[in-house]
C-alpha cells in the first residue's frame, strides 16, 4: 500500500507533502496544521473537519459529466439532481451544501417530516424538492404548503393509500382556492431488477418500496379519474446504495424506461422525468485490487443517457429529464475525522523488556541465540524453530517447570523473532507470513468512538481510508489494530491481513500522533450512536479566501457531560443538586476541601466524555 492508497481513494483531494498529508487546494495546508490550530483554541479529543470546496467539486463534477454525456448523444432532456437529506442532515453540512450549489439549481430530497421542513426552509424557490418514503396526511399537507410557497416539489407515491390521501388533501387545499396549486406527483415503481451487494434488497419484487405493475395501472386510473394527470410528472426507482457494479443499473434503466414510455403512450402527457435514485458508489478502498466499483462516473452518465434515449426513440416518446439522488457521492469526501493516538499497547515486546537471568532454561537460551543470529538465509528455518520452542515453553509453564519471568521472556523473544523474520522475508508475501502478522500487530488506542463516528464500520464492515497526519516521509512498519475508547470489544478496527494497515512505531509520551479517517461525510454522523455516552466530535468548517488562505469557521464543540445526560431525559438539575449536596454534607471532607472538590466537579462536568491525552506529553495541558 504505497502512500496509504492515496492514488486510489483520494481523487486528488489530498496530497502527501514532505511528511504530512495536505489539502490539495488553494494554499494546500496540512491537516496537521489545521488540527493543531483548533487544539490551540482549547478543543481536545476527536475533530470532524468539513471542507465545503469538496462538496462543490462533487456537485460540479456530477453536473458537468452528465452535461458531457448529453452533448455526446445529443440528448434533449435536462439533468437535475437533489441531495437526500438522510445521508447528512447536520446544519454545518446542509448550509455549506446549499451555499456552494446555487449555480446548479440543486435541490433536496426529504424522507420524513423533519427533513421536509429542512428542505422547505433551505431549498431555493424553483430548485427541485422530492419527497420519498411513507407519508401520512400531515406530511402530504406540508407538501401542499410547500407548493403554495412556490417550491418545485414532487411527492413520490409509495403505495395506493398515499395516492388516496393526496387526492383528499388536494380537495381540502384547493376546493375554495382562487388559484389551485398541487405538488407534482411521482410514482415509485417496484422493479423486477434487483441491486447488488449489501443493499441489493432495495430492488426486486420483495423490495420495501414501490408499486407493482398492477398497482401502477390502478394508480394511473385513480390519477386520471381525479383530473390529476397533468401533475403526474416523475417515475422513480432505486436499486440500492454504494452500487459496486454497473450491470444491475443498466437492467433497471431498461425496465424503468419502458414503464415510462408505456405510461406516456397511455396518455400521461405531463410525465417528463425519470428519477434513478441514488447508488453512485464511492471508492473507499486504499488497496490495489480491492476497489469497490467497476465503473467511472462518465460510464455511469453515458449509460443512463444512452439507454433513456434508446428507449424513448424506440417507443416514439420524448426523452425524459433525468434526476439523480446520489447523496453518498456528494457528501462522503467532504469530511475528515481526526483523532489522537493515546497509547500503544504492545510496546512491551522490545529487547528492553527482557528479564534474562544468569541461568535461563535451555529453550530460552536457544530463542535468544536464534534472535541474535537471525539472517535472510536462515529466517524461515529459525522462525519455525522459535514457534516450536514457544509451544514447548508454554507447556513447561503450565506444568510448573518454568516461572513467570521465563514465560515473559518467551513471549518477547518469539515476538521479536516473528517481527524480524517478516521484515527479512517480506518480499515473499506468503500466507504463513500474513498469518503471523496477526501475532505481532500493534494496538493503537485512539481517542474516538467507532460507534459514534464510524458506525458503518461497526455495522457493515465498511472500510474507510486511514492515514496518519505526520511521519509520511518514514516507512510505517507496525501492523496496526486500532482500538477506540469505548468499553466494548467491537470498538476495534482489527488488523486485516487482506487489507493491511501499517502505522509508525512511536513514543506517544514524547510526541503527538494523529490518525485521519477519510470519506466519513455520508451517513456516519446521523447513524452514530452515543454508546457509552460518547457524543459527536468537535466539528469545524474549513474555508478558503480569494488569496488561498484557510479559515476555521463554525466550530461546534462536542457536548459536555451534562448536555449528553440531558438528551437522555435525565433531570440534570436534580443530578447537579444531588452531587453538590453529597459533597457539602460529607463528614469526611474539610470545609476547604469541599470548596476545592466542588470546583473540580464543575470543571469536569463542563467537559465532554472524550479522554484527555493520558501520556506525560499532555501534562502541560
Amino acid at each position: 500500500m504505497n502512500n496509504f492508497g492515496l492514488e486510489i481513494w483520494s481523487d486528488d483531494n489530498f496530497i502527501i507533502h514532505n511528511d504530512t498529508i495536505n489539502v490539495n487546494y488553494a494554499s494546500k495546508p496540512s491537516l496537521l496544521q489545521i488540527t493543531q490550530e483548533i487544539r490551540e483554541r482549547g478543543y481536545k479529543g476527536p475533530l470532524l473537519l468539513r471542507f465545503p470546496h469538496l462538496i462543490e467539486k462533487q456537485i460540479s463534477t456530477l453536473f458537468n459529466t452528465f452535461e458531457k454525456a448529453k452533448q455526446e448523444f445529443n440528448y434533449q432532456g435536462s439533468f437535475q439532481a437533489v441531495f437526500p437529506l438522510k445521508v447528512n442532515q447536520f446544519p454545518n453540512f446542509v448550509e455549506s451544501l446549499m451555499e456552494v450549489s446555487k449555480a446548479y439549481h440543486y435541490g433536496l430530497e426529504a424522507g420524513s417530516k423533519a427533513e421536509l421542513i429542512i428542505a422547505m426552509s433551505k431549498t431555493p424557490l424553483g430548485a427541485p424538492i422530492t419527497v420519498n418514503g411513507f407519508k401520512d396526511k400531515e406530511m402530504i399537507s406540508l407538501c401542499f404548503i410547500a407548493a403554495k410557497m412556490g417550491h418545485n416539489i414532487t411527492v413520490t407515491i409509495e403505495g395506493l393509500g398515499e395516492l388516496e390521501t393526496i387526492i383528499q388533501v388536494n380537495h381540502t387545499f384547493n376546493a375554495s382556492a382562487k388559484k389551485p396549486i398541487t405538488p407534482k406527483i411521482g410514482v415509485r415503481i417496484r422493479l423486477h431488477s434487483s441491486g447488488i451487494g449489501i443493499w441489493a434488497k432495495s430492488g426486486g419484487y420483495s423490495s420495501k418500496f414501490g408499486l407493482t405493475s398492477t398497482e401502477l395501472l390502478e394508480a394511473y386510473e385513480m390519477i386520471k379519474k381525479h383530473n390529476l394527470l397533468e401533475k403526474l410528472w416523475m417515475i422513480h426507482f432505486h436499486i440500492g446504495s454504494q452500487m459496486s457494479d454497473i450491470a444491475p443499473l443498466k437492467k433497471a434503466l431498461r425496465e424503468a424506461g419502458n414503464i415510462y414510455a408505456e405510461l406516456k403512450k397511455r396518455g400521461a402527457d405531463a410525465l417528463g422525468a425519470i428519477n434513478i435514485g441514488g447508488g453512485l458508489a464511492v471508492e473507499y478502498s486504499q488497496h490495489e485490487g480491492k476497489t469497490e466499483r467497476n465503473y467511472s462516473l462518465q460510464e455511469f452518465a453515458n449509460d443512463v443517457v444512452y439507454l433513456m434515449q434508446e428507449i424513448a426513440k424506440s417507443k416514439g416518446v420524448a426523452e425524459p429529464d433525468i434526476f439523480t439522488e446520489s447523496g453518498r457521492y456528494i457528501a462522503a469526501s467532504h469530511s475528515v475525522l481526526v483523532a489522537p493516538v493515546l497509547e500503544l499497547f504492545s510496546q512491551e515486546y522490545h529487547e528492553k523488556g527482557l528479564r534474562l537471568k544468569e541461568e535461563n532454561p535451555p529453550l530460552i537460551e536457544e530463542l535468544h541465540d536464534l534472535y541474535r543470529s537471525l539472517s535472510p538465509k536462515h529466517a524461515r528455518e529459525y522462525l519455525h524453530d522459535a514457534l516450536d520452542h514457544m509451544e514447548s515453553l508454554l507447556t513447561l509453564f503450565d506444568l510448573g517447570y518454568i516461572d513467570l519471568e521465563d514465560r515473559s521472556n518467551t513471549e518477547i523473544l518469539v515476538n521479536l523473532i516473528i517481527k524480524k523474520s517478516i521484515l527479512l522475508l517480506r518480499s515473499e508475501g506468503t500466507d504463513e507470513l500474513k498469518k503471523l502478522q496477526d501475532r505481532i500487530q500493534e494496538k493503537y488506542l485512539v481517542n474516538f468512538s467507532a460507534f459514534q463516528s464510524l458506525p458503518d464500520f461497526w455495522g457493515l464492515a465498511q472500510q474507510f481510508p486511514i492515514v496518519p497526519l505526520s511521519k509520511l516521509d518514514e516507512k510505517p512498519t507496525n501492523p496496526a489494530s486500532i482500538w477506540d475508547i469505548t468499553c466494548d470489544s467491537d470498538g476495534e478496527i482489527g488488523f486485516n491481513r487482506d487489507l493491511p494497515l501499517y502505522l509508525h512505531d512511536i513514543d506517544v509520551s514524547k510526541e503527538e500522533y494523529f490518525l485521519a479517517f477519510f470519506l466519513t461525510g455520508a451517513y456516519q454522523e446521523v447513524l452514530g450512536m452515543k454508546h457509552n455516552l460518547f457524543t459527536h466530535p468537535t466539528e469545524a468548517v474549513i474555508t478558503f479566501d480569494d488569496k488561498g488562505k484557510h479559515h476555521i469557521e463554525r466550530l461546534i464543540e462536542a457536548q459536555n457531560l451534562m448536555d449528553v445526560l440531558d438528551d437522555l431525559d435525565y433531570d440534570t438539575n436534580l443530578m447537579d443538586k444531588t452531587l453538590k449536596y453529597r459533597i457539602e454534607e460529607s463528614e469526611h471532607i474539610s470545609k476547604e476541601e469541599k470548596r476545592e472538590l466542588l470546583g473540580k466537579l464543575y470543571l469536569y462536568l463542563s467537559e465532554n466524555s472524550y479522554l484527555k491525552t493520558i501520556q506525560a506529553i499532555d501534562e502541560r495541558e
